[in-house]
C-alpha cells in the first residue's frame, strides 16, 4: 500500500493533468450539437488511423522474444484498424442521409 501511495505522490502532475482532461473533454463534447457529430467522428478516426500507423511502427521495433509485448501490439493494432474501418463506413452512411436523390 505505501508502493502505491508513493507512486502515486511521485506522479502527482500527470495525474492533475489527466484529470483535467478528462474534465475539459467532457465539457467540450457535451457543448457539440447534434449536426456536428459526424464530421467530428470522421476527424477522430482520421486520428485513430494516426495512432494505428503508430502502433505498427512500434510492433516493429520490438524484439521477436517479447511474445506477450508482440501479441497485445498485435491485438491493439486490429481492433484499432477495426474501429477506424467502423467509424469510417458509419460516417458514409450518415452522410448518404444528406445527398439529394
Amino acid at each position: 500500500m505505501e508502493a502505491l501511495f508513493n507512486f502515486l505522490v511521485a506522479q502527482r502532475e500527470i495525474i492533475y493533468f489527466i484529470l483535467l482532461a478528462i474534465f475539459v473533454g467532457i465539457e467540450v463534447i457535451g457543448g457539440v450539437p447534434s449536426v456536428l457529430h459526424t464530421p467530428l467522428m470522421s476527424g477522430a478516426n482520421a486520428i485513430h488511423g494516426v495512432v494505428v500507423i503508430g502502433a505498427i511502427i512500434v510492433l516493429l521495433d520490438t524484439p521477436i522474444d517479447h511474445i506477450g509485448t508482440l501479441v497485445l501490439g498485435a491485438i491493439a493494432v486490429v481492433l484499432g484498424t477495426i474501429n477506424v474501418v467502423g467509424g469510417f463506413v458509419v460516417t458514409d452512411r450518415m452522410l448518404e442521409m444528406f445527398k439529394k436523390k
